[in-house]
């Protein structure tokens, strides 16, 4: 993929904002990964549509390049089929982030866009029964405006008293109530001076309770979360909710999703976030560079991972070689048959350290080797920090030394580090528990990736594109083994196969046997799928093995300049910005398709049957070079 990356488009300004100044549990059960599962982490299949990769774009083209020369390719993580028997062709994939776009569909089966960036209206409150007199008559035009610059701090007392001459407890009620309903922020009490009732409105939190009203009023007739469509370009989803929660003084886990959305792309999802408004969300579309929020809505409920029911993929893969008759080939067999659900390269990641070989070491209880391989020195190029941080731990094995390298602590090597100068390297287990939890699961669920994509390849090769005796069904959350007979009622779009585990069946034909076999090699047992550390014990899942995409369409563009952005995204048509207009004499070739896929599937393996390329950053980052050179 190209990292002569082009100026990222900018949403909105970036400018001070007022607010800027000053759990998965791995499974009992083995899981069913079915059209309606998410890909969430930490579980099996954690990156779903994330089809980018750490710190991709932070490395200029010749470092990144380098750097790539000892990745994996797709040969190395079991990736070897093709279901179609169309004549492949090259293409670039991702040469400019908006060359790939997502747009979420969510458990209604509705595709998620952006396209309103208006306030909802939102329904008065209707006072109680006891509470029926006007609330506006209460107060008078004078203290209504004293209170209103009391809630602005213009009022220099800091407070604001309102004498209750007809005193009773229904008359302060009512004017207690209508200062909270009118001047959200302000809090009030009674007081008594030389025998007159007053109530005295004052800030509850000082200068915080106007950056933060959710904590002193909230209407009880609007749903507690407010929803809305999150745009984003060049970001991905944990990174953009950081940048949100810091603009609102928030923690992260104050929000919700449906699922994680990759990085080099643009990408439109829904998020849910308790107890802020529309009006305070909507005020950091003047703030945010690349995010904006819009579709607001109220709501009584947060997101799951796990609810939506897919994505929408706009892709396009520039500078294409095939013919159009080629290119309908493909596209026509995508469409009828399908592709191999493999895991995609970007579970596996992207250095000379594959993650699957961490997990095999957690499986095999050997902390020594899952230590030495996150924390020692690899080729290729890395950042200059890590690599003296890896040169550190190498010469003198000292946890706060090889600490002290680093910058930013935050990363997988800085929190071992921190956990074994804590624990010691007695104390590993507990070391690497520091790690994030989804980080550390993210090891074992890329080694089980790697055996289920090497069996299913197996499986294709022994018995091609039809149900045979031995395979496995699922019936509702149980996998049954076919007979001869019951295979001629399938097809290849019924089977499963699983995930290791303690909690799976296993093929009944010779494929089947492979898993002990390649589990074996491994020195694991697979009888035994239960961890000493229960996180790290597996019970399995079971994966369709072949996956027909919906909504599939496409067509070849030609166009002139390589800079410019073949899709017209949602931010564009709200600006009224024109849509892309190709040039059929244009001397450039591209492929713009579109389809919908289940969550729990990688697009880039949909695209890999198309052009019938290697989708690795090595191959792409090496077509690239050829390609601007």
């Amino acid at each position: 993929m190209a990292e002569s990356e082009p100026v990222p488009v900018q949403v909105g300004e970036k400018r001070g904002c007022p607010e800027n100044k000053g759990e998965n549990t791995p499974s009992k059960k083995p899981r069913v990964e079915s059209d309606h599962e998410n890909g969430g982490p930490p579980h099996q299949d954690e990156e779903e549509e994330l089809e980018g990769e750490a710190g991709e774009g932070e490395e200029d083209g010749e470092t990144f390049a380098n750097m790539m020369k000892h990745g994996l390719t797709e040969l190395d993580v079991g990736i070897l089929k093709y279901v179609s028997d169309h004549e492949g062709f090259s293409g670039i994939l991702k040469e400019r982030y908006s060359d790939f776009v997502v747009h979420e569909i969510n458990k209604q089966g509705k595709t998620v866009h952006l396209d309103d960036l208006s306030i909802p209206a939102v329904a008065e409150e209707v006072p109680e029964a006891e509470q029926q007199p006007n609330e506006s008559d209460v107060l008078t035009e004078e203290q209504k405006k004293e209170l209103g610059e009391l809630q602005l701090f213009k009022n220099k007392e800091g407070n604001v008293s309102i004498e209750v001459m007809d005193d009773t407890k229904e008359k302060r009620t009512l004017v207690h109530k209508a200062i909270k309903t009118q001047f959200p922020g302000l809090e009030t009490k009674t007081e008594e001076k030389e025998g007159r009732k007053f109530i005295v409105a004052y800030h509850a939190a000082g200068k915080k309770a106007l950056a933060a009203p959710r904590k002193h009023f909230w209407p009880k007739n609007r749903g507690s979360f407010c929803h809305f469509v999150l745009y984003k370009e060049n970001k991905d989803t944990m990174d953009a909710i950081n940048v949100l929660s810091k603009f609102l003084r928030l923690r992260p886990n104050m929000f919700s999703y449906m699922g994680t959305k990759d990085k080099r792309a643009i990408t439109v999802q829904e998020i849910a976030v308790l107890k802020i408004t529309a009006e305070r969300l909507a005020h950091l579309n003047k703030c945010l560079m690349n995010l904006k929020l819009g579709n607001f809505s109220y709501k009584n409920h947060p997101l799951k991972l796990g609810e939506l029911q897919g994505n929408h993929f706009t892709v396009v893969i520039r500078n294409i070689s095939g013919t159009d008759e080629q290119v309908h080939q493909a596209l026509t067999s995508l469409k009828q048959t399908g592709f191999i659900n493999y895991y995609g390269m970007q579970r596996f990641g992207t250095t000379a350290v594959p993650t699957q070989h961490v997990g095999r070491a957690i499986l095999r209880n050997d902390w020594n080797e899952v230590v030495d391989l996150i924390l020692k020195p690899r080729p290729g190029a890395e950042k200059e920090f890590l690599v003296r941080c890896r040169e550190e731990w190498a010469k003198t094995q000292d946890p706060e030394a090889a600490l002290k390298k680093l910058p930013n602590k935050r990363c997988v090597e800085g929190q071992l580090l921190r956990g074994l100068s804590m624990y010691g390297k007695k104390n590993i287990v507990t070391a690497f528990g520091l790690i994030p939890r989804n980080n550390r699961l993210m090891y074992i669920h890329s080694y089980q990736s790697v055996v289920w994509n090497t069996m299913v390849s197996r499986r294709i090769e022994a018995f091609g594109l039809k149900a045979v005796e031995g395979d496995l069904v699922l019936r509702g959350t149980t996998a049954h083994v076919l007979s001869a007979e019951e295979a001629e009622s399938h097809t290849i779009h019924d089977i499963v196969m699983p995930l290791p585990g303690f909690d799976v069946i296993y093929p009944a034909h010779h494929v089947g046997k492979g898993y002990r076999e390649l589990l074996s090699a491994d020195k694991l047992d697979i009888d035994n799928m239960r961890h000493k550390v229960k996180d790290y014990s597996l019970a399995g899942a079971y994966r369709r093995i072949i996956i027909r995409p919906s909504d599939v369409s496409w067509e070849v563009i030609q166009y002139d300049d390589p800079r410019i952005s073949l899709v017209h995204s949602d931010f564009e048509k709200l600006e009224n910005k024109p849509a892309p207009v190709f040039n059929k004499e244009g001397k450039y070739r591209a492929l713009r398709m579109e389809f919908s896929l289940p969550p729990s599937t990688y697009a880039t393996m949909a695209i890999r049957e198309v052009l019938k390329l290697d989708t690795s950053i090595k191959k792409q980052t090496q077509l690239n070079t050829t390609w601007f050179n």
